[in-house]
């Protein structure tokens, strides 16, 4: 068994920003076709890891440790599979997270998870873990070596009371032997920036992904926009509106605007860049992050 490079090692030994997908379990034979082709087009963009969703409530548990596997075995290495305190006792964690750890993997996006469908608030199982910081403790209590990954949120989660407490929570995480923080997706790199800031002047001083997301079309991009709580500039909304049902004039849009926003992040000095494909790789995608990240990525 070869166990995956921690991505805290990663960061210390690659000296340029590293490059991470998202994706996510399917639901049928039809999704797990395209995620497939998805991995076999990304795969030319050499990404320094990927990784794996896990739905609420547990929902696609063993699809996401699947679809890790798969990944790990064909395509990239390593591959970071999240793991949510949702509809988990402490037992059952130690359990994941042990099996998990036995097959190889040494990094975890570790979260608390979004309620189960048709609920509204979320509620630890009895016995079960109500933060992200209990999970982040658990796993490194059960296994130390594990590197684990936590969520920001550049525009406050959406349940914290302020952007202050919201803040003061992330540090928590941190402080309880997380790694590195990415942060949900965003559309204006100002928004991060002045996130970035409010993490270093209370004393965060871990490494920040910022996490992107390729507007690919303009009901997609408005309806992932109010569901993470994110501003959508009005630049980018004209552009997309002016497109309309262009689907390639929207692909195009869409990712030359990460694009700049990925060099001006870059420019910045992020530590990398995280981005949430949804298991698509839409026609320019690859190339384009090729260009971003091609030359560095040789050395």
């Amino acid at each position: 068994m070869n166990s995956d490079i921690q991505i805290s090692e990663l960061l210390q030994r690659v000296k340029r920003p590293l490059l991470s997908f998202e994706f996510f379990p399917p639901k049928d034979r039809t999704g797990l076709d395209r995620l497939q082709i998805t991995a076999d087009q990304l795969r030319a963009a050499n990404p320094d890891f990927v990784t794996v969703t896990y739905g609420a409530g547990g929902s696609t548990r063993q699809r996401t440790l699947e679809v890790c596997a798969l990944l790990k075995k064909n395509y990239f290495s390593p591959v970071v599979p999240h793991l949510t305190c949702v509809g988990s006792t402490r037992n059952e964690l130690h359990r994941i997270a042990d099996e998990i750890y036995e097959v190889g993997y040494r990094n975890i996006m570790t979260l608390r998870g979004d309620p189960p469908k048709g609920q509204t608030e979320f509620k630890p199982q009895p016995d079960g873990l109500p933060y992200a910081k209990n999970l982040v403790e658990l796993l490194k209590a059960r296994h130390s070596d594990l590197c684990c990954g936590v969520a920001g949120y550049p525009e406050t989660h959406p349940e914290a009371i302020s952007p202050e407490i919201d803040i003061e929570n992330l540090k928590q995480k941190l402080d309880a032997g997380a790694s590195f923080v990415t942060t949900q997706l965003f559309f204006d790199n100002q928004v991060f920036f002045d996130f970035v800031d409010r993490c270093r002047k209370i004393g965060i001083d871990h490494p920040i992904f910022p996490g992107l997301l390729p507007a690919v079309s303009l009901n997609q991009v408005q309806r992932i926009a109010t569901m993470c709580h994110a501003t959508l500039p009005p630049a980018l909304i004209n552009q997309l509106h002016r497109a309309g049902n262009d689907t390639d004039a929207t692909a195009e849009i869409g990712i030359r605007w990460m694009a700049d926003q990925i060099q001006e992040l870059v420019d910045y000095g992020v530590p990398g860049v995280h981005l949430y494909i949804l298991n698509q790789a839409k026609a320019g995608l690859a190339p384009a992050v090729m260009r971003l990240f091609g030359r560095e990525r040789k050395v």
